[in-house]
């Protein structure tokens, strides 16, 4: 007599859709780690790993993870200089090229914070800050 397999509903059985794991693009600590203690598993026991290499490679590591927070608050740094450098365009008249290739200028008007780059309002046209051409004194 054959058994069937218990399911809750029509095709949805314990192992129905397979793991899908996506590969890391970034080395980061934990890739590192994982390589340590890969190493350390399968290191032969007749001649274990020199504790010099050990602590070597443990530095390594603390370095990689100081250099990718330095990296982390750089970016969060230039952000803030954009967003502190568009705040101050307020009232001032800036120029950009448009889309035909003509000059405009206009006095900014606003600042909007809602993608990446901070935008800028000219003459009711939207401009992202690294789109701007020239800079002027307010109201000239």
């Amino acid at each position: 007599m054959p058994v069937d397999p218990v399911t809750s509903a029509p095709g949805a059985g314990l192992y129905t859709t397979a793991a899908v794991r996506t590969p890391k693009q970034t080395m980061d600590g934990e890739v590192f780690m994982s390589l340590l203690v890969t190493q350390l598993r399968n290191q032969d026991p007749s001649s274990p790993m020199d504790t010099n290499q050990m602590i070597s490679q443990t530095t390594q590591l603390a370095m990689m993870e100081q250099m990718t927070d330095l990296t982390r608050t750089n970016q969060e740094n230039f952000a803030l200089q954009m967003r502190t450098a568009a705040a101050a365009l307020l009232g001032r008249t800036a120029s950009y090229v448009d889309a035909d290739g003509n000059a405009v200028t206009g006095t900014v008007s606003a600042v909007s914070y809602t993608g990446t780059v901070p935008t800028v309002t000219i003459g009711g046209q939207e401009i992202v800050l690294d789109a701007l051409t020239g800079v002027g004194a307010a109201g000239s």
